[in-house]
């Protein structure tokens, strides 16, 4: 009898405890549960960042939202606080939190930049003086519109006068460097490859498709290129053949 007693007062207490254990789980898992609703502030981009922004002019292109903890990214910021002197190391999307691993030392980006040519392109260099190269403010990861322009016209098989066009679009530039120079530079002198502004001629590398590669290669041997900076976000009123009869209208 007093046996049966003891168990069932060791029954009785041992489901008190259990009892016990599950409120302590179902309070911690609530607490947990609402740790994760909890709304926390994330930057997040709002209109197209292109690879190698800076981070001070990204201001405009981000938007403070805020969003349950759980849906917060691990390494996404909120603020740019200690992120001066960096940029965007890849094209940043509208929609995608800013995180901490995409803003880099401007070296890493252009390195990156170098390397990272679309599926499917090919890249070729020409040479041009910095004055057919935006006065020489192309880099790395800046996107270009390539003019072509030939002395005896190229619109049709007939001799004509010179024309110029606008053939290719939104060009991505891989590679940008001084052109070597003829002479040596004596012991102490800077190479013109390493300036960061080259005052002579520019090699430029773009990543463009096996055609516009070809187009860029005859344009080079048989008549002339001029670049422009084109953000991908440039006006495209369509082809257009610049000859005398229609250069003023």
């Amino acid at each position: 009898m007093k046996s049966r007693l003891l168990a069932g007062t060791a029954a009785v207490a041992l489901a008190l405890v259990g009892a016990l254990l599950i409120i302590f789980y179902a309070n911690g898992a609530d607490q947990r549960a609402l740790a994760s609703t909890e709304p926390v502030d994330v930057l997040v981009v709002k209109t197209a960042i292109p690879a190698g922004t800076p981070v001070n002019d990204m201001a405009a292109s981000l938007v403070i939202e805020t969003v349950p903890a759980a849906g917060k990214s691990k390494s996404a910021l909120s603020t740019l606080d200690n992120k001066a002197n960096t940029v965007s190391a890849v094209d940043l999307v509208p929609g995608e939190q800013l995180l901490a691993e995409r803003l880099v030392a401007p070296d890493d980006a252009e390195d990156e930049g170098a390397t990272k040519v679309p599926a499917g392109f090919l890249e070729v260099s020409f040479q041009l003086e910095p004055q057919r190269v935006a006065g020489g403010r192309i880099n790395v990861g800046d996107h270009v519109g390539i003019f072509l322009s030939f002395e005896d016209g190229a619109y049709k098989p007939k001799l004509e006068d010179p024309t110029t066009q606008l053939t290719l679009r939104k060009v991505l530039v891989t590679a940008v460097q001084g052109a070597a120079s003829a002479e040596k530079p004596t012991e102490g002198e800077a190479n013109p490859q390493d300036a960061a502004l080259p005052a002579g001629a520019l090699l430029l590398t773009v990543a463009v498709t096996d055609v516009d590669a070809g187009k860029i290669v005859f344009a080079s041997e048989f008549g002339s290129l001029w670049l422009t900076k084109e953000p991908l976000d440039a006006q495209d009123n369509g082809p257009r053949i610049e000859r005398k009869e229609v250069v003023y209208k």
